[in-house]
């Protein structure tokens, strides 16, 4: 953060939804709903599936990290944006604004991955049932786990460390509801053009390869269900990834749509909105599309309530 020395700028100013007055409180109000329920929601499943020594295999484990990422990534913002939607003059400071970065791009990027690695687990289960719990043994568990959060942190301290190395001389007005990185560069007094190169290249790059292996390991998953005799199992099978594939359309939808648009293509408020849709409603629906599409998940549940009213 050597940017902070040559910047005149200390603080940032989030404007957030501050021309709509009228609406500020009603958003408040849902807002603080959404996050309690996403807390909750991914704080149940972590629970569950510590808990539950059933659950102790890869593709829950995968969905125990995701849950993490998904409470954390809500974290790294919400907080901040009800803060917002209460104050006149909302400020952040240099800091401040720094870390919240760091940690969307961390989480963000962490997400990507280990929906990589639970499509990986996905294909391996599916396609090859009987050398499964060697392909997908503990170790290679702990390698694409621990191999999602070290890329995530990678990720978010190079782009966010290059970012705030810019000068900062004014104006201070992030025209957003959080830093992001497009919001705060537009700030920077500085010519921007090989970051946004960079930036653009990188997010593609940490957007397409997970996509691709996802693309990948479905094609294949398709092909192996397809030739299936039982349709039964098929319909097992198919019941085992719609969750994870849905959770891939929401992620993999709102943060292109955030990340990977030209400068001039929207106004300020879609930019805004298509950033609520990707903080808000993915941490949101993972924990639902999981419980209600997953009688495991489901079972364990109404297990461990079962035995929290027995005691």
């Amino acid at each position: 953060m050597t940017g902070q020395n040559d910047s005149s700028v200390v603080e940032f100013i989030l404007l957030g939804f501050s021309h709509l007055p009228e609406l500020q409180v009603h958003m408040f109000g849902a807002f603080l709903v959404i996050y309690l329920v996403t807390l909750a929601g991914n704080a149940t499943i972590v629970t569950v599936i510590l808990l539950d020594h059933s659950l102790h295999i890869p593709m829950y484990l995968f969905l125990q990290n995701l849950s993490v990422v998904e409470a954390s990534f809500s974290t790294a913002i919400m907080p901040e944006m009800l803060v917002v939607l209460t104050t006149e003059k909302a400020t952040i400071s240099f800091g401040g604004c720094f870390a919240q970065m760091y940690f969307i791009l961390l989480f963000g990027g962490t997400e990507c991955f280990l929906l990589g690695a639970m499509a990986y687990d996905r294909f391996a289960a599916i396609c090859h049932p009987l050398t499964y719990p060697v392909i997908m043994s503990k170790r290679i568990f702990v390698k694409l786990a621990m191999s999602s959060w070290v890329l995530g942190i990678m990720i978010a301290t190079m782009q966010a460390t290059w970012v705030f190395s810019f000068p900062f001389c004014g104006p201070s007005n992030i025209n957003h509801i959080s830093c992001e990185t497009p919001a705060v560069l537009e700030l920077a007094c500085a010519d921007t053009f090989l970051f946004e190169v960079y930036a653009f290249t990188g997010t593609i790059l940490i957007v397409m390869v997970p996509f691709l292996l996802i693309l990948l390991s479905y094609t294949r998953i398709l092909f192996t269900i397809l030739r299936m005799p039982s349709t039964t199992g098929r319909q097992k099978a198919f019941s085992t990834c719609a969750s994870h594939l849905t959770s891939v359309t929401l992620f993999y939808g709102t943060a292109c749509m955030t990340y990977l648009q030209p400068k001039s293509r929207y106004s300020p408020d879609t930019k805004k909105l298509m950033s609520l849709a990707y903080s808000l409603l993915t941490p949101l629906l993972n924990p639902l599309i999981y419980s209600l599409r997953n009688k495991e998940m489901k079972r364990a549940v109404v297990k461990l309530w079962q035995r929290k009213v027995v005691c």
